[in-house]
């Protein structure tokens, strides 16, 4: 198995990417952790890997909030001793309206989910995986980290900034045997895409411009997190993984 026995974090567990993760991470012998503030999604989610023989526990966790975040480690180390890997995932869309257009406060709680909250997760993960002899922290960035989009200024600024704090981390934690890297999905079936298939085209032309003409199902980007997690990435650090269907290549 791929990940036997080592300890996962997963933020934003209770839907699309991250819940395909939570259960693919589990059936390759990981400990999983999930972390969501949908308690009922979270109970549901373990239960369903707990029903395939699996190890899983849930963690209700804001990541807009540092203590929140902070718990979610020191959970994590109190039920299994250590921290072996984690998948900082959660993230929100939208506003979905031009730049000049979006309400400041709006920007701000975009930047709080989707950037800042990887900054703090980072920082309590990295201090875990450095008593134990290191570990392994996947990103989740976009695809629009490389591009930008009209009506999603916001996100898209998100996006880029974790592609940054990556980087940096990744300088900062390799002396730690600590490595971290970043996956940049493009057009993915996850609940996140409803709001912009209401009234908006933008999904359909993000499907265009992919060279296999599809959006990724969730396990697509699941199974490379998985192998970013795993030991057989050990020399792979400060990348950044496109995973889109050839949408940046035209």
């Amino acid at each position: 198995m791929l990940l036997k026995d080592k300890v996962i974090i997963v933020t934003g567990a209770t839907s699309g990417i991250g819940a395909a993760t939570a259960v693919e991470a589990a059936r390759q012998g990981a400990k999983v952790v999930a972390a969501s503030r949908r308690a009922d999604r979270g109970e549901e989610l373990v239960a369903r890997i707990r029903s395939e023989g699996g190890h899983a526990l849930f963690v209700r966790t804001d990541v807009t909030q540092e203590e929140s975040l902070a718990a979610l480690v020191q959970r994590t180390v109190h039920e299994y001793g250590r921290l072996d890997g984690a998948f900082n995932n959660a993230g929100t869309a939208g506003p979905f309206q031009r730049f000049d257009e979006v309400p400041h406060q709006e920007y701000l709680d975009l930047i709080s989910v989707n950037l800042n909250a990887v900054f703090v997760s980072m920082k309590y993960e990295i201090q875990a995986m450095q008593k134990t002899g290191g570990g392994a922290i996947v990103n989740c960035a976009s695809v629009l980290s490389m591009v930008g989009a009209p009506m999603m200024t916001a996100y898209v600024t998100s996006k880029h900034g974790i592609i940054g704090l990556t980087k940096g981390a990744a300088l900062d934690a390799a002396a730690s045997n600590i490595r971290v890297n970043a996956v940049l999905p493009g057009p993915v079936e996850t609940e996140i895409w409803d709001h912009v298939k209401e009234g908006q085209a933008l999904y359909a032309g993000f499907i265009s411009g992919t060279i296999l003409g599809r959006g990724a199902r969730q396990e697509e980007i699941a199974r490379p997190v998985l192998f970013l997690l795993s030991d057989w990435a050990s020399y792979i650090t400060g990348a950044s993984l496109v995973i889109d269907g050839g949408y940046t290549i035209r």
